[in-house]
C-alpha cells in the first residue's frame, strides 16, 4: 500500500486554495481583458502543469519535456484563436505532431532508462495540455461569457469542497493510502449540481433539470479526475518513490507541496474543458 510523506493537511488546503485561485484567475482575466485575458489564464494554467507533472512524476529528459509540453500548450492555444471560428478539430494536427515529439524526445535522450514510463506521463500531460486548450472555446459557445462562468465556478465548488471534505472524512476510502473518499466524490456532484442550478439564468442551459445534470457531471468528472491527482500525488510521495527527480523539492527529497497542489488544481480543470463543451451539445 502506499504510504505518502504528506500529511492530509498538506495534501488538501494548498491544492483547494490553487484550484480556487486557478478559477479566479479563469473568470477574472477575461472580465478584465475579454479573449486575450482567457487566452493569458489559460496558457498560465497549461505552463504551470507542465512544470509541475514534470518534476512530480519525475520524467526522465526534463528540459526536453518541459521544451515540448511549453510548445505544446502554445500551439494548442493558438490553433484554437488564430481561427475565426476556432473548433476543437483544430488541435487533430497540434496532437499528431505533439505525439511524435513526445517519442523522438525520449528516444533520442541518453541514456534511455524508464522510457516506457516517461512516455506514458509524457502523452497524458499532452493530452490535459490540449484539455485546457478547449476553455478557450466555452466561452465562444451559446450563452458565452455567462456559460464559461458558472461551469468554471461549479468546478471550482466542486474542487474546493471535495478537497474539504475529504480533510475531515475521506471515507469510504477510493483507493488504498489514497485520502480521498466517497463522501467528498459526492459533495463535489453536489457543489457542482448546486452552482449550476443557481446560475442557470446565467447561460444556457436555463432549465432547472439540465441545468442541475449539467452541472452534477461536471462535479462528478471533477471530482473523479481529483482523485486521480491525489493518487499521482501520494505515489510521488510515498516510501520508494523515485530519488532521482529534478525540480523543485523539498529538503527530505519530496516535491514542494505547491508544487504538487498544481498537478491536483489543474488536472481536474482540464478534464472539465472537453466534457462542457460535449455537454452543451446535448443538453
Amino acid at each position: 500500500m502506499l504510504d505518502s510523506a504528506l500529511p492530509v493537511r498538506v495534501h488538501h488546503l494548498p491544492a483547494a486554495g490553487l484550484a480556487g485561485l486557478a478559477v479566479a484567475l479563469l473568470v477574472g482575466l477575461p472580465e478584465v481583458l475579454g479573449d486575450v485575458g482567457r487566452l493569458a489564464a489559460v496558457l498560465v494554467l497549461q505552463l504551470g502543469l507542465v512544470l509541475a507533472w514534470v518534476v512530480t512524476t519525475g520524467i526522465q529528459g526534463f528540459t526536453g519535456s518541459l521544451a515540448v509540453g511549453s510548445a505544446a500548450a502554445v500551439a494548442a492555444d493558438l490553433a484554437l484563436v488564430l481561427p475565426g471560428r476556432g473548433a476543437m478539430g483544430g488541435l487533430l494536427a497540434v496532437f499528431g505532431l505533439g505525439f511524435l515529439a513526445v517519442v523522438l524526445q525520449q528516444m533520442f535522450r541518453r541514456p534511455r532508462h524508464d522510457l516506457v514510463a516517461s512516455l506514458s506521463a509524457g502523452v497524458l500531460l499532452f493530452c490535459a495540455i490540449g484539455a485546457l486548450a478547449a476553455l478557450l472555446l466555452v466561452g465562444r459557445a451559446p450563452g458565452g461569457t455567462g456559460r464559461a462562468l458558472v461551469v468554471l465556478l461549479a468546478v471550482g465548488a466542486a474542487l474546493v469542497a471535495g478537497h474539504l471534505v475529504d480533510l475531515v472524512l475521506p471515507r469510504p476510502q477510493l483507493a488504498p493510502g489514497v485520502p480521498r473518499g466517497l463522501a467528498g466524490l459526492g459533495v463535489s456532484v453536489l457543489a457542482g449540481a448546486a452552482v449550476t442550478f443557481l446560475g442557470r439564468g446565467l447561460g444556457e442551459p436555463a432549465g432547472g433539470p439540465a441545468a442541475l445534470a449539467y452541472g452534477a457531471v461536471l462535479g462528478l468528472v471533477a471530482g473523479l479526475m481529483a482523485v486521480a491527482a491525489s493518487y499521482v500525488v501520494v505515489a510521488a510521495t510515498s516510501d520508494g518513490a523515485d530519488e532521482g527527480r529534478v525540480g523543485s523539492r523539498s529538503r527530505d527529497g519530496v516535491p514542494s507541496p505547491w508544487v504538487l497542489a498544481v498537478v491536483q488544481a489543474a488536472l481536474p480543470i482540464a478534464a472539465c474543458g472537453p466534457v462542457a463543451l460535449a455537454l452543451q451539445a446535448v443538453l
